[in-house]
């Protein structure tokens, strides 16, 4: 199945707009590369809902938010909503602050999003609304088991990425 996801970036070589943080900026950008993808970063809101315009997809990462970048968020989303394009979200550290919880859920209702990527403890946050995180880390409290595993799941599905690592697509 990935295969046939990967062939096709490969033949459409998507450019892809990317608001995320600083930390992972030039890991993003080789990813996309490595995939036959083409990044574009911008988060200036002034520049965000024109860039996303000339994009075939958008990834959120609200790693190091600021009321600017916030603003970007919101007008590259409703602008890539309206054209049709593939929203992705990951709400980094949600659950480890107001500011980053406030965001990653007032995002989510604003917007709906192909994909959600988060550890199980920024998963649990979006689905309660709060919760807490180690950092951008899971909390040892929510590894993934058996027993809270069907707790988390809210739409579709969950795929994970490991015990303390999923990721959800959600379909609204």
């Amino acid at each position: 199945m990935l295969g046939k996801y990967l062939d096709n970036v490969r033949k459409t070589s998507p450019l892809i707009h990317n608001i995320t943080n600083y930390v992972t900026v030039n890991d993003v950008a080789n990813a996309l590369l490595a995939c036959g993808a083409s990044p574009i970063m911008a988060d200036e809101p002034d520049d965000a809902e024109e860039i996303t315009a000339i994009c075939s997809g958008l990834n959120i990462n609200i790693g190091t938010l600021n009321t600017r970048t916030i603003d970007a968020m919101f007008r590259a989303g409703r602008k890539a909503q309206k054209l049709g394009h593939v929203l992705l979200l990951d709400p980094v550290g949600a659950g480890a602050s107001t500011l980053r919880t406030r965001t990653a859920i007032n995002l989510t209702h604003a917007l709906k999003f192909d994909v959600i990527r988060g550890n199980a403890s920024e998963i649990k946050t979006m689905v309660l609304g709060s919760g807490t995180t180690h950092g951008v880390d899971a909390d040892k409290a929510d590894s993934v088991s058996d027993e809270n595993l069907a707790f988390m799941v809210v739409r579709e599905g969950l795929r994970s990425g490991g015990r303390s690592d999923c990721g959800s697509h959600w379909s609204y």
